[in-house]
């Protein structure tokens, strides 16, 4: 290490490389960070929000893996909000909105706080690489480093290229230069170089909004925060506010088509599918209208994001389809929206510990790797820090399975299946989700955090002290009897809409039924809110409540297992077996697996088709 002048080196300082760059130092490596400017660390290029569904689990697993995002964003928020509070806990998941300039600022200052972490400002445009393997990489400014390990989370900056109507500015976001030499290196090397699209709406001036006539929307309170070890405390909450397009903006954009660069030819790449701009809206969804998300960017500026008006059409013509929105009639644009186009390395070139096939110790993370948000980019980055430092190690290194972690639904899905659209994080993309729930997290991925010492002792013992806690709690409940006649009981049963008791029970079995929660329990008896936390009583409630789903969904990732290496017949006719879906079907008929194992990596195919194939098998073996 001596001759060396860093052990890592990450290059770009989004989300991606923060998570990176911060948890491989925090490891005790020699890390150097460089990024084009020192002031955009972390910048939120497109939504100022962190979270949402299955985002906001990807937050809690950042954070349980000894990462920032989850503390960053609860000292900044301005506003918090549990999602899908009246669905079950599989898709609940926080969301919040945040101070974009604080949420950087502080994101900075804890990676100078870092003492193995050096920041520079610098552009890598080419990497050094001898047999195959990394060496260092090239600057800009004419400089030579040396290094073990090369992480590359560069975001949309890789020959990025800016749409505005027919205007084309070279930049990874708007007013920021474009990297357009390392693309180049990586394709010398073999790298498989490909092109994605994004886009973001128009900032506007919140002076021009006409808020006493749109519906607001308002945070939880108490707000529900990301990381295990935030503290409650008061939070003055900034409203949101929300609007809706109309048959007017429709025509205006109609009429206007070809001069959005999506749909005037300018724009070969795909976009997003599940995050279209309005033009593509509008398109594919005739006779819809469309929700706008007013949503503020900081505490102390008028700047707002129209969530849900992300376009390429001329700035002229985002002004006049603006002013047909609903509140926002006398509308000014502060910056416009536009389109972009940047370089990707498809996934299907790395290993699960996100390491190149091609480069050794060359890792990959973010939106390079085909994926959009800024939470999806930060599991990918906190991943590869961890697998850099265990590659200097030589250790295994940390691949996270399907029914462990959202993190590892992504990772599987990105290398296993790679992708031709900006990758999204979903509920339905985990079909052990129940399993992967935003309250259990730290529980479930404490043996990675211990065993790789990824937090330290206090914070182990706290999460360590919660899982007991929920333990002590299931007992307490199921020795605490009530009687046929207790008329408090009966009572209570009653104002939450439950039948009385036909028998004695226990408060364990009264906490299965549907109606029954924490407030419940409170007002029965106040003691436990003095011996226990909330969370702890919600996670409880949880595992009993869904105990048979819970004990369904292990079942099935044991017969998985069980079957992995389970031999499928040559003669098979996938055509015939009902319970499969087509999709299924035709991907299997097609690729013609020769074991379980193998079907289970065909981009596609589900658990549950496989569930169904064995099960065919056995009944087809029994006949």
């Amino acid at each position: 290490m001596s001759n060396l002048d860093y052990d890592i080196i990450v290059i770009g300082a989004g989300h991606a490389g923060c998570e990176a760059a911060n948890i491989s130092a925090k490891l005790g490596c020699k890390v150097l960070l460089i990024t084009h400017h020192l002031d955009t660390i972390a910048q939120m290029s497109c939504n100022p929000c962190i979270g949402g569904i299955s985002k906001g689990n990807l937050v809690k697993e950042i954070d349980a893996l000894g990462g920032l995002m989850a503390k960053v964003i609860d000292e900044t928020g301005i506003q918090f909000r549990l999602l899908n509070k009246k669905k079950g806990p599989a898709v609940q998941s926080i969301r919040a909105q945040a101070d974009r300039m604080l949420y950087s600022s502080l994101m900075k200052e804890l990676l100078e706080k870092n003492i193995n972490l050096t920041l520079k400002q610098d552009n890598v445009i080419d990497l050094i690489v001898e047999n195959n393997k990394i060496k260092g990489v090239i600057t800009e400014y004419g400089h030579k480093i040396y290094c073990k390990v090369v992480i590359i989370t560069a975001g949309t900056f890789l020959n990025g290229i800016i749409h505005i109507g027919d205007k084309t500015i070279k930049g990874g976001r708007i007013s920021e230069i474009s990297c357009e030499y390392l693309s180049n290196s990586l394709k010398k090397y073999g790298i498989m170089v490909s092109r994605l699209k994004t886009g973001t709406p128009p900032r506007i001036d919140g002076k021009t909004i006409n808020f006493e006539i749109l519906e607001k929307q308002e945070g939880d309170e108490p707000p529900p925060l990301f990381s295990f070890w935030s503290k409650q405390k008061k939070i003055e909450q900034v409203s949101c506010y929300l609007t809706y397009t109309n048959e007017e903006t429709h025509k205006i954009i109609r009429d206007n088509l070809l001069k959005s660069a999506l749909y005037g030819g300018k724009i070969k790449s795909i976009g997003p599918r599940y995050c279209p701009s309005i033009e593509d809206k509008i398109v594919k969804f005739p006779g819809h209208y469309h929700q706008v998300f007013l949503e503020p960017l900081g505490r102390n500026t008028t700047e707002y994001y129209p969530n849900g008006l992300s376009t390429s059409l001329p700035l002229e013509i985002q002004y006049k389809y603006l002013k047909t929105i609903k509140g926002l009639e006398n509308i000014e644009i502060l910056r416009p929206g536009y389109a972009i186009e940047y370089d990707f390395f498809p996934p299907t070139q790395l290993f699960h510990s996100l390491e190149s096939k091609i480069i050794e110790n060359l890792f990959f993370a973010g939106q390079v790797n085909g994926t959009s948000g800024y939470e999806e980019a930060g599991a990918q980055g906190i991943i590869v820090g961890i697998n850099a430092v265990q590659k200097i190690l030589n250790n295994e290194p940390l691949i996270l399975k399907r029914n462990e972690a959202y993190t590892g639904v992504m990772i599987d899905d990105l290398v296993l299946k790679g992708t031709n659209e900006p990758y999204r994080m979903f509920t339905s993309r985990a079909e052990f989700r129940l399993l992967l729930r935003h309250t259990n997290t730290h529980i479930r991925l404490l043996k990675y955090s211990k065993k790789l010492n990824l937090l330290n002792e206090i914070e182990i013992k706290e999460i360590e002290k919660f899982e007991k806690d929920i333990e002590r709690f299931i007992i307490e409940i199921k020795n605490y009897k009530l009687s046929l006649n207790n008329e408090k009981v009966n009572n209570l049963l009653i104002s939450f809409n439950e039948n009385k008791l036909e028998t004695g029970t226990s408060l364990y079995e009264i906490l299965k039924r549907p109606n029954i929660t924490k407030e419940f329990i409170f007002e029965l008896d106040n003691n436990f809110k003095d011996k226990y936390k909330y969370e702890v009583i919600d996670e409880a409630e949880i595992s009993i409540k869904y105990q048979g789903y819970i004990n369904k969904q292990l079942k099935e990732i044991e017969k998985i297992k069980k079957y992995e290496n389970y031999i499928i017949p040559k003669n098979i006719d996938y055509f015939k077996i009902n319970s499969l879906k087509k999709e299924a079907k035709e991907k299997l008929d097609k690729i013609q697996p020769k074991t379980i194992s193998e079907a289970l990596k065909i981009p596609g195919i589900t658990p549950s088709d496989i569930n169904n194939l064995i099960f065919y098998i056995k009944k087809q073996n029994e006949l």
